[in-house]
């Protein structure tokens, strides 16, 4: 009996990893597609059957991105307002996730359930009046302009309210009450270290839909100098003929940022996910 068990777990496990290799296949043929684009000419974008094949033209598809824009400064803005803008994020979201989590005071839960409800509002539904809010400021295409939208963002409050609920025991917190400590000092000492897995996978969500958000940044920024990546690339199809191969070596260059910040969180971001189902 053990061996036919046997035979059927080694099997199913077979099967799991074909399944798991064939599902990461698919999902990095695009990134590759990308980067085989990049590197060929604008023709081989209509091929029919379409190129596989990496060129050899990755450097001079770029200059021709350098040749339009001002790339590298559109990456610093980028990167300048998605850090800012994911550290503020964490910090309010925390904070708030704390409250919601760990505190009793009347309307808590009407006030979530508000919270929540802004998650179901489209956001283009308050471009108007963001716009207005922001040009009354002074704030008008300046990236301060662009990153105050940002700074509320009802899924990092959900997300860290339920994470703070799980990984922190109220029995510490009524511990570290007794000790004298202020509700700041626990979320310094005490809550941060604990909810750092979930930091790295909220950081990750919110740089990672910053950087890609090309409406409001769009509709902000005017000046050359304070473009934003992609408010940049789309400069590179305002031309009469498209060249595909510069606009996609512009738009794998600026995939790269994002793939290192991944890498480099990955191990918290995974055990963020999976912490859940452990405990």
């Amino acid at each position: 009996m053990s061996k036919p068990n046997g035979k059927k777990v080694s099997m199913s496990k077979i099967l799991i990893y074909l399944f798991l290799s064939l599902a990461s296949l698919l999902s990095l043929f695009p990134f590759y597609w990308m980067f085989v684009m990049a590197t060929s000419p604008s023709s081989a974008y209509n091929t029919i059957p379409p190129t596989l094949k990496p060129g050899n033209l990755l450097v001079e598809n770029f200059q021709k991105v350098l040749g339009q824009v001002d790339f590298f400064q559109a990456m610093w803005n980028s990167f300048v307002i998605c850090t800012i803008v994911t550290l503020v994020v964490l910090f309010i979201s925390s904070l708030a996730g704390f409250a919601f989590a760990k505190f009793k005071f009347p309307g808590k839960n009407v006030l979530f359930m508000l919270v929540l409800t802004t998650m179901i509002i489209p956001p283009q539904l308050g471009l108007i009046p963001q716009f207005f809010l922001v040009s009354k400021a002074g704030l008008l295409d300046t990236l301060p302009g662009v990153m105050v939208v940002f700074f509320l963002n009802p899924l990092g409050i959900f997300l860290m309210r339920q994470y703070v609920s799980e990984a922190v025991p109220d029995e510490l917190i009524e511990a570290a009450k007794l000790d004298g400590c202020s509700n700041f000092k626990i979320y310094r000492s005490i809550v941060l270290p604990i909810i750092l897995p979930a930091f790295a996978t909220l950081g990750i969500i919110v740089f990672t839909a910053v950087w890609g958000e090309f409406l409001w940044q769009f509709t902000v920024l005017r000046d050359p100098e304070n473009y934003t990546i992609q408010v940049a690339l789309a400069q590179l199809s305002n031309t009469r003929n498209i060249d595909f191969g510069m606009i996609m070596s512009g738009v794998f260059w600026a995939t790269v940022p994002l793939l290192v910040i991944f890498l480099a969180f990955n191990r918290l971001f995974i055990s963020s996910i999976t912490e859940g189902s452990v405990k």
